[in-house]
């Protein structure tokens, strides 16, 4: 299969869909997907990626983008592809995954970003990992590859109880990814980002609030959890609270400003 067969191949979900579909929450007056619990959407086929199972929580089919979770059978072999204009990210939940000479294993992260041809994948028994595809625009400034082990990595504070550990940031489109730990007993004001934020939840047991036109709606995040939020959202708020410490894979792809605000209120959403 040549390159560019390959490319309008990637991440094609063998389900009729609409464009810029999303997975439905739980929580039916949530316009957006929060709460979600991977485990619970249905299996998608992914023909870049022959063999494996695939839960899909985002997608448009028009750009070819999405967010999925995919468990990767063992003896199993593929490859990233190459995507003009497109970056993939990669981050392995459970078990192994060898990319190009590459061993990552649990907690360790791979971003591809546009024109790179393609590099081979293989695991030999099995994996689970993250597996976004994007749209870059022209400001992003990495265009090299980055593999890194998050484990070797060390948790920075940034207030007390919460902590993270930076995995990517463009200081070009301002796009980043960064682990999130919270520990038990640890305060989340009401906040917003100026940027969509999508996150899962890799280890844990946590509660949200999400402030939809002016109300906090509440929900639990067991691992698997997943949202997606638009932008200027307000979330968080004195229900939010970690019943275990607990790791989010966190992800925007625009420069973020965090606003802290002091109540849940109506705030316009969008960029």
């Amino acid at each position: 299969m040549d390159i560019r067969t390959t490319l309008v191949a990637i991440l094609i979900i063998a389900v009729i869909q609409q464009v810029g579909c999303a997975v439905t929450n739980n929580r039916s007056d949530l316009p957006y997907p929060a709460f979600v619990q991977t485990d619970e959407l249905p299996d998608m086929f992914v023909a870049a990626l022959p063999g494996v199972r695939a839960k899909q929580y985002v997608s448009d089919m028009h750009t070819r983008t999405s967010s999925n979770r995919i468990d990767i059978p063992p003896d199993w072999s593929g490859t990233t592809g190459g995507a003009p204009g497109k970056s993939l990210e990669i981050f392995v939940l459970a078990g192994e995954l060898k990319f190009s000479e590459f061993v990552l294993r649990s907690g360790g992260y791979a971003y591809v970003p546009p024109g790179n041809l393609g590099f081979r994948l293989k695991s030999d028994g099995g994996a689970r990992i993250l597996y976004f595809l994007d749209d870059v625009d022209a400001s992003s400034v990495i265009r090299s590859p980055l593999i890194l082990e998050s484990t070797l990595l060390t948790w920075q504070e940034t207030s007390p109880g919460v902590f993270v550990k930076e995995l990517r940031a463009d200081p070009g489109n301002g796009s980043k990814t960064w682990l999130k730990r919270i520990d038990p007993g640890a305060n989340l004001p009401w906040q917003s980002s100026s940027a969509n934020r999508e996150g899962y939840l890799v280890r844990g047991e946590y509660q949200h609030s999400e402030c939809f036109d002016g109300e906090a709606e509440t929900g639990q995040y067991l691992p698997g959890g997943y949202f997606q939020r638009p932008a200027n959202v307000v979330n968080a708020g004195p229900a939010a609270s970690a019943t275990a410490e607990s790791v989010w894979f966190l992800r925007e792809q625009g420069p973020g400003v965090t606003a802290i605000v002091d109540r849940c209120i109506v705030a316009e959403t969008g960029p």
